[in-house]
Order: structure tokens, then C-alpha cells, then sequence
């Protein structure tokens, strides 16, 4: 399948407004079903990383959408709950800590992401994929932006999906693993965070193992 990266970094603006203008170009030229494409979790020292496919309805885009890293924990989920309500499709994908150890943090969120197109309800066409990766073995064409969750509103859709579903899972960790606080942190490397793995030990199946300040020092 066709892939692309679009756009130089060093061409680009440092602030975007996210719209619908990447989607409406492709439902010009004949697509029928657009996927914006992201992730989360590449960062934390726990936990899964999480990615999102989600095909907005032209007719009915949700307001308000952005890069979820710019909005609110109670923006995120209120726009969460839209996205479900009024979008044509929505998937999210996550691969364990464990799966992350096996490969690397950016393969693993590679195949989250072809994952969750394949998991897709619909065909989708064509996707728009954050960052300057297009994950392989895709079944559409597909074109990496560059800052794409503040570019397009789809793109920025699939932040906020996989961004609530794995904040929601780390609370639930929180909930197995009190001494940890990850509903607190999602997993990042806190100082409290870091005191408990050096207290407690790191937790097997949750904590990634190939991530300093673990790596060399704890076994499973």
C-alpha cells in the first residue's frame, strides 16, 4: 500500500489548530472510509501502549477536538464519550508491557497501530497516521503527519481514545497495585513512582523491564 510522510519539521509551524482539511481532500479524490491513527504510552516506565483507529462522520464531527495532550483529564473524557457516540468507527489496540520488552517501545507501537486499523468495523481507505512512522503491513494507504494529532481532528480523535482507555487501565492497575499510585501517574516516571520501584521492586507483566532505571537491575 501507498505511504508517505508529509511535511519537513523544520517546515512546519510550532502551533496548529487541528481541522478536517487532510480528511475532506481524501473524501474528494474518492475515499469513502478516513481513519485517523495515534497512540499513547510510549513514555511510561508501566504499562501497555495503547493506539487508536477512529473514523469520524463528516456530517457529524464532534466539538472541540485537539491533541489530548493539550486538553484536560474531564475534556479528554467528555469528548471521549462523543467520539463513541458520533463516530463511524472506533478501535484501540494495547501491547503489554511484556509484548514492548520483546521488541522495542517503537515497534510495538507500530503494530498497536495496524492493529487497531485491522480491528477497524469498517474498511477503512486510508489513514492518517501521527508522528513520521507509517506502521507496516497496513491493509489502506496511509501517510504520516508530522504533529498530526494538532493538525487534523481525526488524528486527534485517536489521541483522546487511546489516551482515556489507557489512563483507565493504569487506574485499574492502581487499584491491583495500591504501593505504585498509578492512577495517579499512569505509569510515568514520578518521583514517587520511582521510589516504589526501588522499594517494592518492579511489578512482572506490568512494569517494562528494557526502560532505565529497571534495565540491568531487576529480573522477572
Amino acid at each position: 500500500m501507498a505511504r508517505k510522510i508529509s511535511d519537513s519539521s523544520s517546515a512546519l509551524p510550532l502551533i496548529y489548530t487541528p481541522d478536517f482539511s487532510h480528511e475532506k481532500r481524501l473524501y474528494q479524490d474518492g475515499c469513502q472510509f478516513v481513519a485517523g491513527i495515534d497512540e499513547a504510552g510510549r513514555g511510561p516506565l508501566a504499562g501497555p501502549v495503547v493506539a487508536a483507529a477512529v473514523v469520524l462522520d463528516p456530517d457529524n464531527l464532534p466539538e472541540g477536538l485537539d491533541d489530548s495532550k493539550r486538553l484536560t483529564a474531564a475534556k479528554r473524557v467528555k469528548l471521549y464519550d462523543l467520539i463513541l457516540t458520533q463516530a463511524l468507527a472506533v478501535s484501540a489496540v494495547s501491547l503489554s508491557a511484556d509484548e514492548i520488552d520483546n521488541s522495542n517501545i517503537r515497534k510495538a507501537a507500530l503494530t498497536a497501530m495496524q492493529r487497531a486499523v485491522a480491528a477497524s468495523a469498517v474498511k477503512i481507505d486510508y489513514a492518517l497516521v501521527d508522528g513520521r512512522d507509517v506502521p507496516p503491513h497496513l491493509t489502506c494507504n496511509a501517510e504520516a503527519l508530522i504533529k498530526g494529532d494538532q493538525r487534523s481532528i481525526s488524528i486527534a480523535a485517536a489521541s483522546i481514545v487511546a489516551k482515556v482507555t489507557r489512563d483507565r487501565m493504569m487506574e485499574l492497575a492502581g487499584k491491583h497495585h495500591p504501593e505504585y499510585g498509578f492512577e495517579g501517574h499512569a505509569g510515568y516516571g514520578t518521583a514517587k513512582h520511582r521510589e516504589a520501584i526501588e522499594t517494592t521492586g518492579p511489578v512482572p507483566g506490568l512494569h517494562r523491564y528494557t526502560f532505565a532505571p529497571i534495565k540491568g537491575r531487576f529480573i522477572r
